[in-house]
């Protein structure tokens, strides 16, 4: 098998591996995602977004921004299949996060509720699909972040701000689960060059960013209110697998 050869796997998740393989990301339309996840998981998927209702204020922003809502958890993916892990910190270094990292940061975990929801559970193993596909079916450490950036007339939002960055693992999806309210936040992938690779925008729940953590670099755009008067904030789910 050569390098960016994928074994059988459904049709459109080995479209994403082979784009994985080839350009070291890939953009997958809402309706494309609700097919590979099948309606059957995304019966419930209104009560899955609405658990973004319910996220933590994030306290360890170092630019002493408080827009930004998440919760955590770890797991194992193994050949005898899915462990939630115990609660623990998600740590990243300086060299990844020169704004918020090589301190232990604690938030509060994803709830019981979210970790079995099938919709949940769909997103985790098409992403394990994936990402075996092209790494040769390894064991592996999953970090799953819950968040919610927030915006106001006055305080854009910062989906990324570290900015422009890689995560320290070996691949990272992000999927959207709402915008409500928002202008801009555009996805932009560069290589190690910092040149450009590609530049689109989630914009509907399912839209999803899959990206090589080795090969490329990503960042979104702050997000702002159209309406300054209402709630503005943009809630996305970001998985990242790492060889354990």
């Amino acid at each position: 098998m050569n390098e960016h050869e994928i074994p059988p796997i459904p049709a459109g998740l080995s479209t994403i591996a082979a784009e994985l393989g080839g350009a070291g990301f890939a953009f997958s339309p809402a309706a494309a995602m609700a097919e590979m996840l099948g309606a059957a998981s995304l019966a419930e998927w209104e009560t899955f977004a609405r658990s973004w209702n319910d996220l933590g204020l994030d306290r360890y922003m170092a630019d002493g921004g408080r827009y930004r809502r998440r919760r955590f958890a770890a797991f194992a993916a193994t050949e005898a299949g899915w462990l939630r892990k115990p609660n623990q910190p998600h740590y990243q270094s300086r060299d990844y996060n020169p704004l918020n990292g090589g301190i232990a940061r604690w938030f509060e975990p994803v709830t019981d509720a979210v970790a079995g929801h099938p919709s949940f559970r769909a997103i985790l193993e098409a992403a394990r699909t994936v990402f075996d596909a092209l790494a040769h079916r390894p064991d592996w450490h999953v970090e799953v972040h819950q968040f919610r950036i927030e915006a106001q007339a006055d305080v854009p939002g910062q989906p990324s701000p570290e900015g422009m960055h890689r995560d320290g693992v070996d691949y990272v999806l992000v999927l959207l689960v709402g915008r409500c309210n928002v202008a801009s936040g555009v996805t932009s992938i560069h290589g190690g060059d910092r040149s450009e690779r590609g530049r689109f925008t989630l914009t509907d729940p399912l839209d999803s960013a899959w990206v090589d953590d080795w090969r490329v670099m990503h960042g979104v755009t702050p997000i702002r209110p159209v309406d300054a008067a209402m709630p503005a904030y943009r809630d996305v789910l970001v998985v990242t697998f790492r060889r354990a």
